[in-house]
């Protein structure tokens, strides 16, 4: 039987390093014999105020780069270009309860010090789950911040399927293999976010190579100078533990470096050697509108035709 992987990036920020080789290599490699449908979530980045041409501008730069990325012999849909997600998502909450929404932490985190939140900010976890659930996957890999939602899946599943009938596939939870860890070059304790307001230490996939060398020779290492003072050690080096792992995840080697200079160069380099086909690959895609339209239009079309009959099933088990 044919995996089936799953996965939705939101629009909000730009893509970074750190999604390219913690997730869309990943998200590449398993299109070898895997059944992928990518999409782009666009109705989880209007819980919060937003811009709609910002939005529109967000979602369009993602479509594309989702293409640059070697995504292209998977699914690829925009989440609100099929209805059933939305559709789906408020018979879920039908059966989740104000409870368990209040505990979602990012509905706790989002809504703490401000005088009032959005009514999708705390409902979105069903749209989330009715995301998964419709593509009725057998695994989900999950990291440390997705794991209340993904478990909160679970259980809404397993309560539809005990109140109305066996609907759908409850999914289990898999850590998946750990990928490149890309850091913040001027915070190398926190993970380099395309949601930062602080863009020093950010390197995003768009960023031309002088960007690139300016944020590279910028970030932060320590005051070490000796002859071992390039080297791995995550407690004391972090700025250069995350310039070494940035290095070797590009591709390049840390073999013969003995001081900062010189491994900012070879992380440049190797940065940029891995940006430059992916950029190329994205211009050429702009001028070739016609190609994207139909590639996401057709990735729609197929995300609508599998996921009727989920809908379909648990409508038909509620009494609709």
């Amino acid at each position: 039987m044919t995996t089936r992987h799953l996965s939705l990036l939101k629009p909000t920020g730009r893509l970074t390093l750190g999604n390219l080789l913690g997730a869309l290599r990943p998200m590449a490699a398993a299109q070898d014999g895997a059944d992928c449908y990518y999409g782009v979530a666009d109705l989880h980045a209007m819980t919060v105020t937003h811009d709609p041409a910002v939005l529109r501008e967000r979602t369009d730069e993602l479509r594309l780069l989702l293409l640059a990325a070697g995504l292209d012999r998977s699914t690829l849909f925009v989440q609100s270009r099929v209805p059933a997600h939305t559709q789906l998502s408020y018979l879920l909450e039908c059966v989740a309860t104000t409870g368990e929404l209040s505990r979602m932490i990012q509905f706790k985190e989002k809504g703490r010090g401000v005088g009032s939140t959005r009514v999708s900010l705390y409902t979105y976890p069903a749209l989330m789950a009715a995301d998964i659930l419709l593509y009725r996957p057998a695994r989900v890999p999950v990291g440390d911040d997705q794991r209340q939602h993904v478990e909160l899946t679970r259980d809404l599943a397993q309560r539809f399927n005990r109140t109305y009938g066996e609907v759908f596939t409850v999914p289990e939870l898999v850590v998946p293999a750990a990928g490149a860890r890309v850091m913040d070059l001027q915070d190398p304790r926190s993970k380099m976010g395309k949601s930062s307001t602080d863009t020093a230490g950010v390197i995003h996939l768009l960023d031309s190579p002088d960007v690139v060398r300016r944020k590279v020779a910028r970030a932060v290492t320590d005051s070490d100078t000796g002859p071992d003072a390039v080297r791995p050690d995550r407690e004391r080096k972090p700025g250069v533990s995350n310039l070494l792992e940035v290095l070797v995840a590009c591709g390049g080697s840390p073999a013969g470096l003995t001081t900062y200079g010189a491994l900012k160069r070879a992380v440049t380099d190797a940065v940029v050697a891995v940006l430059e086909p992916l950029q190329q690959r994205y211009a050429d895609l702009a001028t070739d509108r016609a190609h994207v339209a139909d590639v996401y239009a057709a990735g729609a079309a197929r995300a609508r035709e599998v996921t009727a009959p989920v809908l379909a099933a648990a409508e038909a088990a509620v009494g609709l």
